[in-house]
């Protein structure tokens, strides 16, 4: 797997979150988590460059993180953010989320490094 093909995998997972994030939570709570999944990936080169590593780690990361949300709540990612509203399922979902990041997270790895 080559470096574009990881930078296309990751924006097309940030897309999908953003457009469930968009179509769901009421409206202060859509504009709140549409604003913190926009500023996510500038935070993170941000924090990548005050510490001086490169970004790819972090990329894997959110790649990983990213693809995992939308597979474990299909699409909707309102799911995992609030948990509580869906009952027992929420923390079910949330380590189903845990895991699937971590897989995803492993293999991204070692494809890439």
């Amino acid at each position: 797997m080559t470096l574009p093909t990881l930078w296309i995998l990751a924006a097309t997972g940030w897309l999908l979150m953003a457009i469930g994030l968009a179509r769901a939570p009421a409206d202060i709570a859509r504009t709140a988590a549409l604003t913190a999944h926009a500023l996510t990936p500038f935070g993170v080169l941000l924090v990548s460059a005050a510490l001086g590593y490169g970004s790819l780690f972090a990329l894997l990361a959110l790649a990983a993180e990213w693809w995992a949300a939308v597979l474990v709540t299909l699409g909707r990612p309102w799911r995992l953010a609030d948990p509580a509203r869906h009952g027992a399922a929420g923390p079910v979902r949330l380590a189903a989320w845990l895991a699937a990041f971590g897989t995803l997270a492993a293999g991204l790895t070692a494809l890439i490094v």
